[in-house]
C-alpha cells in the first residue's frame, strides 16, 4: 500500500483505507448530499483523487457504497417504527409508507433510491446487496412469516417487490404526491391486500 498522503497517517490495510474513505464520504454526504465528488473526499483525507479511485472507480460507486454502509442504522429505525405490528399486510403497508416518507430526508439511503441518481442506480435496486437488504428488513418485522405461509423464497420475492415499489415512489411521488393516511390507504388496498387474498397467498416453502 502507498504511504504517501493520508494527512501523515497512512492506513495499515486496504480494509482500513476503504473504511476511512467511506467515513469521509459519509461526512461529505451529511453536508452536501449527492453533490459530493471524489475530489472532496480526497481533499478531506489528504490524498490524491487517484488514491480514492484505486478503491472506488467512480463517484457513483463511492456514493452507493457509502449508502449501503449506513444501512444498519436505517434498518434499526425501521424495525423500531414497525415494532408490534404482527399482521403481514399492515406491516408491509406501513413499511413501504414509512420508507417512502423517510427516504427523502435520509441523505444516505436516499442515494440508493432517490430521483437524483436514478440513472446510475436504477439497475442496482435489484442487485444482490439491495435484495439482501430488503430481505433483512422483512425478517426484522414482528411478523411470524412462517405461520402465514411465507418461506424464504416468498420473502425474497416480497423483498424485491417492496424495493421496486419504493423506488417507483421515489422516482415519481405522484401528482399530487400521496402522504399520511392517503398513502397508507392506497398501499393497503393495492399492496397489502395481495398478502391477504387467498388466491394469491404464497404456499409454504418445503425442504
Amino acid at each position: 500500500m502507498r504511504t504517501h498522503g493520508w494527512s501523515g497517517s497512512a492506513p495499515a490495510t486496504d480494509e482500513e483505507a476503504v473504511a476511512r474513505i467511506l467515513a469521509a464520504a459519509n461526512k461529505a454526504i451529511d453536508v452536501r448530499g449527492a453533490d459530493l465528488s471524489i475530489a472532496d473526499v480526497a481533499r478531506t483525507l489528504g490524498v490524491t483523487r487517484q488514491t480514492v479511485y484505486r478503491y472506488f472507480p467512480s463517484t457513483d460507486a463511492l456514493l452507493q457504497a457509502a449508502a449501503m454502509a449506513s444501512a444498519t442504522g436505517f434498518l434499526d429505525r425501521m424495525a423500531a417504527h414497525l415494532a408490534d405490528i404482527t399482521d403481514p399486510a399492515e406491516a408491509v403497508t406501513e413499511g413501504i409508507a414509512a420508507a417512502v416518507e423517510s427516504l427523502p430526508n435520509d441523505k444516505h439511503m436516499g442515494l440508493l433510491l432517490g430521483p437524483e441518481r436514478v440513472g446510475a442506480f436504477s439497475a442496482e435496486v435489484t442487485s444482490d446487496v439491495a435484495l439482501a437488504f430488503a430481505g433483512s428488513l422483512l425478517r426484522r418485522f414482528d411478523v411470524d412469516w412462517a405461520a402465514h405461509g411465507f418461506g424464504d423464497n416468498e420473502l425474497d420475492e416480497l423483498g424485491e417487490h417492496l424495493l421496486r415499489i419504493v423506488q417507483s415512489f421515489m422516482v415519481d411521488p405522484g401528482r399530487p404526491p400521496r402522504h399520511g393516511d392517503e398513502l397508507r390507504r392506497y398501499l393497503r388496498r393495492w399492496v397489502g391486500a395481495a398478502l391477504l387474498d387467498s388466491d394469491h397467498r404464497p404456499t409454504r416453502t418445503t425442504g
